[in-house]
């Protein structure tokens, strides 16, 4: 890790150097600089989004959040039980594209996702700036950088060599399938014009699941998650559990926000729930427009790729 401060750094290595910057300021390498608080986890949570709003307010009155409500408009009533049933079986074939992450990485320059309030920026910025905000706070658990860089790429999902699904297949908050939808689950209101909402077994609190089962054994809303998920885990990562977890669960907000859903999570779940927790502050709160230099973290993060995963991925 190469981190630029005038204070002594955790976890420095022989090869780092260090510069004069202002004493409230972190340089990552890659140009991104993160306010110090001082405090335990050394990064500072912002108060604004990049639209100059609260993070995740999707009650605020702009352009932006017609746009989101509108997306989950569609997605509540679009994502079923069957329909993700289907979609699993289809996307887990893992028969469009042989490629690198770091090539996937690259498909998602032209990506914007129409589900988030806080950034319209190209999706490898968050990805980067997620990934260096974790690396600057946690320089020992490469996986978790690594963790950061990759939790978004089934957003490849909308690219037309994945069949270019829609934004309500693919992005937002995620949720279970099977069960009853909580009330702590954005725009819940819409879910009246799902056809699984009045369904006897479906709008039961454990519905078609048993309580502790595990959420693994849980359907899912269909996208970007579960499909990056099934990508890791089919070609062998070697990448921990946790980031297996975090990766499927991210978007899992009505859980890791609202404490939802926890009766049908098992002891493992609980042990991993504590690495997402900590991941999601970054995956949140590093939303800017503070630019990266891309080139520049390249080889870091390709080093870890080669570490972590085979050279071409089936997807």
């Amino acid at each position: 890790m190469t981190i630029l401060i005038e204070q002594p750094e955790r976890g420095s290595q022989g090869d780092e150097k260090k510069i004069v910057s202002h004493p409230n300021e972190l340089v990552l390498d890659g140009g991104f600089v993160l306010p110090s608080m001082g405090s335990e986890c050394g990064f500072e949570v912002a108060k604004l989004n990049s639209f100059g709003i609260s993070f995740r307010d999707y009650d605020a009155i702009n352009e932006r959040q017609k746009t989101v409500e509108e997306f989950y408009r569609i997605n509540h009533i679009s994502q079923t039980y069957d329909f993700v049933k289907k979609m699993r079986e289809q996307y887990g074939k893992l028969d469009k594209v042989k490629m690198g992450i770091w090539e996937c990485c690259e498909l998602l320059n032209d990506v914007v996702d129409d589900s988030d309030p806080d950034i319209d920026e190209p999706q490898i910025e968050h990805l980067l700036q997620t990934a260096e905000a974790i690396r600057k706070d946690h320089p020992n658990e490469d996986w978790l950088h690594l963790t950061g860089l990759i939790h978004d790429l089934g957003k490849v999902l909308l690219h037309p060599a994945f069949g270019e699904l829609p934004q309500w297949a693919v992005v937002g908050d995620t949720y279970p399938l099977g069960c009853a939808f909580d009330e702590s689950i954005v725009h819940h209101k819409y879910f009246k014009d799902n056809s699984d909402f009045n369904h006897p077994v479906y709008n039961t609190k454990n519905g078609v699941y048993q309580e502790g089962c595990g959420l693994k054994n849980v359907v899912m809303s269909w996208g970007h998650d579960d499909y990056m998920y099934l990508v890791a885990k089919e070609n062998n990562t070697t990448l921990p559990s946790a980031a297996l977890f975090i990766i499927r669960y991210h978007s899992f907000y009505p859980l890791h926000k609202s404490g939802a859903y926890t009766n049908l999570m098992n002891e493992e779940d609980k042990e991993n729930l504590k690495w997402l927790n900590i991941f999601n502050k970054y995956d949140l709160y590093s939303k800017s427009n503070v630019r990266i230099d891309v080139e520049k973290v390249k080889p870091y993060y390709m080093s870890l790729i080669e570490k972590y995963f085979p050279a071409k991925l089936k997807w």
